[in-house]
């Protein structure tokens, strides 16, 4: 090999490894220091000269010179050393000049071996470095293969993946097809560095809306959060800088083009494109369309909202399996309960009538009875029996030192009134009769009102008296009026009540109309019957396969 053709492979290992000519050169010199410590000794006085332009190579072996030789590695004799350096003298330094051809072949393996490992490790790390700066960025590859479920690609010098989990699951890929992701993440293995893309990714929507919205990559547009469920369904807040240009008309395009390109990308994800607003109440509301809300309450301490819609609208707020309530969570960043106003109205009431009977008990506070009833206690018993984390969590209860005076005055007013049933039965009436005509405190099902069942007066004398503080006997009272059967003169009162007359009225009012009714409202035709699409600020656009423009 003549020194041009060291020269020559010296720069086609750069290009081809992607690595610096001149660590290249350099790993050579290592090499062939190597080689000469396994011919001559593993010592440290071996230097090797490259000339990177004319290829010259050189290997030197360093001693020092002596009169009497005791390590011949790194001594010479002063006659030996003026037959290399006339000028040598003892106590200096020589040159010695190697010869290749006695290196060996193994010592020239070896020099090999090194080479190729660093020139590798190199390549390795100049890849690592530069997909790790291209972390959030989308990059296509090759699908090589699918091993335990994952798709491994080829991106020209490293080695890809997308991990199951990280797949839309109606997707399937065959070797040979091309796969766009979200550069989430780059690992270093053994075998070099691994890029790790993603398909479900919420920021591989923004990148792909950037992509073929020109208004977002030049900053006019800006998507403020994105709401994933990839494959099924998504929605993105979107706002304009410029009074001028209508976000949502940007994203979506001529006849719908900009937005279809992006589904047609995520194997027909349905998307969603709200107007950003920094206002919770008409963010919220934006979030649930295509369902109209009617209200928004919020608790800006625990960022939770209560959203009020009507009957006919609660099923599409929700969406099919809590679809579209969960991707407005998720876009709204607030807890959300949407319920009907007389569920509302129901809540409030069962609210208020606990927290009457919390002011009851000494040592809890009127507001820190509203904070118990509103957090989901119902009974003193349920206070007592509540751990201290439970406690801590009610709002105005973040001092352990009083949830635990709140938790013992509770337990302290069931001990003393444990042998007072007259006192402590009205409380237990009242909320036992509410479960019974409310038992899921959060269910969607319209209860039936109170005034239906056959003890409603009674249960409604008894929470009276057991919302008006007054005196043990009134208590008691009350409470015999809710347990007691009446009188044979109340009896004979409830017959009188009970005519014909009214059953024929009880039969009017439950009439197959009504029920026809009630049966067109709860219709799955409304649960599933997307809203039209309409392009205004206040009501976002929903695409998909099956919403043409």
């Amino acid at each position: 090999m003549t020194n041009l053709s060291i020269v020559e492979a010296l720069s086609q290992i750069a290009r081809e490894k992607n690595v610096n000519r001149e660590m290249v050169v350099e790993t050579l010199a290592d090499a062939l220091v190597s080689a000469a410590k396994k011919r001559y000794g593993n010592t440290d006085n071996f230097e090797a000269h490259i000339d990177p332009s004319t290829g010259a190579m050189e290997v030197f072996r360093l001693r020092k010179v002596v009169e009497e030789v005791e390590d011949e590695a790194q001594e010479i004799h002063l006659d030996e050393a003026r037959e290399l350096d006339a000028q040598a003298y003892v106590g200096s330094v020589v040159q010695e000049s190697l010869d290749f051809a006695e290196f060996g072949r193994n010592a020239i393996q070896t020099a090999k071996q090194i080479l190729v490992q660093r020139v590798r490790e190199a390549e390795r790390e100049r890849t690592y470095e530069e997909f790790s700066g291209r972390v959030g960025q989308i990059e296509s590859g090759t699908v090589q293969q699918i091993s335990h479920g994952d798709i491994i690609l080829t991106l020209g010098r490293a080695e890809a993946a997308v991990p199951y989990k990280e797949q839309i699951r109606r997707e399937r890929y065959r070797q040979g097809d091309t796969i766009r992701g979200f550069i989430y993440e780059v690992l270093r293995a053994s075998r070099g560095p691994q890029v790790l893309l993603s398909r479900t990714h919420p920021e591989l929507l923004k990148k792909l809306f950037a992509i073929e919205v020109p208004e977002i990559s030049e900053g006019i547009v800006t998507i403020h959060a994105v709401a994933r469920e990839p494959g099924e369904r998504a929605k993105i807040a979107v706002s304009s800088s410029d009074p001028r240009v209508d976000p949502v008309g940007a994203c979506v395009g001529v006849k719908g083009s900009r937005v279809q390109a992006v589904v047609r990308e995520l194997s027909g994800e349905r998307i969603d494109i709200v107007p950003w607003i920094d206002e919770p109440e008409l963010f919220i509301a934006r979030a649930l369309s295509p369902a109209e809300v009617r209200r928004v309450i919020l608790d800006n301490r625990r960022k939770h909202a209560i959203v009020l819609v009507e009957p006919d609208q609660l099923s599409l707020a929700i969406g099919r399996s809590g679809q579209n309530s969960r991707l407005a969570v998720q876009l709204t960043r607030w807890g959300l309960d949407i319920i009907t106003d007389k569920q509302y109205q129901e809540r409030r009431a069962r609210i208020d009538a606990t927290q009457q009977v919390f002011r009851q008990i000494p040592g809890i506070s009127e507001l820190i009875a509203l904070s118990l009833a509103t957090s989901g206690f119902l009974t003193a018993k349920e206070i007592a029996e509540a751990n201290n984390n439970l406690l801590l969590s009610v709002p105005g209860l973040e001092d352990p030192a009083q949830a635990e005076r709140v938790r013992l005055a509770a337990k302290s007013h069931l001990a003393e009134h444990s042998s007072e049933p007259g006192v402590s039965k009205p409380i237990e009436v009242v909320i036992s009769n509410r479960q019974e005509q409310d038992p899921g405190r959060e269910s969607n099902d319209d209860s039936q009102p109170m005034a239906e069942e056959d003890t409603a007066g009674e249960v409604e004398e008894a929470a009276g008296a057991a919302e008006t503080p007054g005196t043990a006997g009134e208590v008691e009272e009350a409470a015999g009026a809710a347990e007691t059967p009446g009188t044979p003169a109340e009896e004979d009162t409830q017959a009188e009540e009970d005519t014909p007359a009214e059953e024929d009225t009880q039969a009017e009012e439950d009439t197959p109309a009504e029920e026809d009714t009630q049966a067109e409202e709860d219709t799955p035709a409304e649960k599933d019957t997307p809203a039209e699409e309409e392009y205004g600020p206040d009501r976002p656009a929903e695409y998909g396969d099956s919403h043409q423009q």
